[in-house]
């Protein structure tokens, strides 16, 4: 079977070899008898599943043993309302706001914390920019600091996480990093708490991770349901409540891929950082060079992920993404907020994908030049 290229901005591709296994191993999980999805989450056969997932995770993105990892349910729109509920302590929580999920995190959060406020803003720029840390007003004593590393919609990046300590602030620093989890090394010294939806890079949607400092644990607000308090999560290995059990397989043979996956001497995330770099610069080096298509953000802060691009006249929109579909390169409409086109290059998609990309956009601007 000769697929097609998912350019999806998520729920995005999975790699094939995963979706192989799984087909594999539907009706019959290592000779059970049972699907996965038919198990008892609270069976040997589950908690092992489980137990290595969680496992292959902590290895490939190097937690360290201070950090509990949780796998929950709602996404990255429920968790900007877990995360308040979980450590607000209802004082005040700053946001730098670099797009749209970050504008949809402060929103929420209002709900919970008694004042959100923003430490920095890109709206200015039109969300094509990144605002220096140097210029970020920090909040005294507040309660943490939420930025969103990769925003999906606008393609800005966070290329090195903020040193909130090199700033003068004692805040934890949370991150949203659905949208390039996986796809890169995380300083852990730096984050308190990192969550993401398994959708972009991890699997199937219906999973949440939640990677969360220890010490940030039990403090939820009272209103804050036990089913997303961290802590309970955390002192019931993620079983307080039935857990998204085939997105945790899913994700854990995911996982298992990204483990064998290799480029040069680097292996896992570190493979994957280098091969996600060469994508993007490929796809960003074309466009640059083109007179017919156009990407707005800066350079210093382009996403590795989610590339947007804009053709010259966008009046044939429809016909790029008509040529498209035939030529086998699936979903590069761009979010209805911003318009355009976006190439969504998860871990999932090879730089063969990029390629057939690149050769259709260079086609289609000879034929409309």
């Amino acid at each position: 079977m000769n697929r097609p290229y998912n350019f999806s901005a998520g729920p995005a591709a999975i790699p094939e070899e995963v979706l192989k296994t799984a087909a594999a191993e539907m009706l019959d999980w290592h000779g059970s008898g049972m699907s996965v999805m038919e198990m008892s989450h609270r069976g040997k056969e589950f908690i092992s599943i489980c137990e290595k997932a969680e496992s292959d995770f902590r290895e490939l993105m190097a937690v360290p043993p201070e950090f509990k990892i949780l796998f929950m349910q709602g996404g990255g729109l429920a968790e900007n309302a877990i995360v308040p509920l979980n450590l607000s302590r209802g004082a005040t929580v700053d946001f730098v706001v670099t797009g749209s999920w970050s504008q949809k995190s402060l929103k929420e959060a209002g709900k919970y914390a008694s004042e959100v406020h923003t430490a920095a803003s890109g709206k200015e720029s039109r969300f094509t920019t990144l605002p220096d840390p140097a210029t970020w007003q920090l909040s005294r004593g507040a309660s943490y600091l939420h930025i969103c590393s990769n925003e999906t919609i606008d393609g800005v990046e966070f290329q090195q996480l903020p040193d909130l300590k090199a700033l003068g602030s004692d805040a934890p620093l949370v991150i949203d990093f659905s949208s390039h989890v996986a796809s890169r090394s995380v300083d852990w010294s730096k984050v308190g708490l990192a969550f993401g939806g398994a959708q972009k890079n991890l699997g199937p949607a219906g999973l949440t991770l939640v990677v969360v400092r220890e010490d940030l644990l039990g403090h939820a607000l009272p209103a804050c349901p036990s089913a997303f308090d961290y802590k309970v999560v955390a002192d019931n290995a993620s079983m307080f409540n039935t857990p998204p059990t085939w997105g945790i397989y899913i994700a854990g043979l995911t996982f298992e891929w990204l483990k064998n996956q290799r480029e040069g001497n680097a292996t896992g995330v570190a493979a994957m950082e280098l091969r996600n770099t060469a994508k993007a610069k490929a796809l960003y080096d074309y466009i640059d060079a083109s007179g017919f298509y156009v990407n707005k953000v800066a350079a210093n802060c382009r996403s590795r992920m989610n590339i947007p691009f804009f053709l010259n006249d966008e009046s044939r929109n429809d016909a790029f993404l008509t040529g498209a579909k035939a030529h086998g390169l699936l979903q590069l409409k761009g979010h209805k907020s911003v318009g355009g086109m976006r190439a969504s290059l998860y871990n999932a998609m090879p730089m063969a994908g990029v390629e057939a990309l690149i050769a259709y956009m260079r086609e289609f601007e000879q034929k409309h030049s």
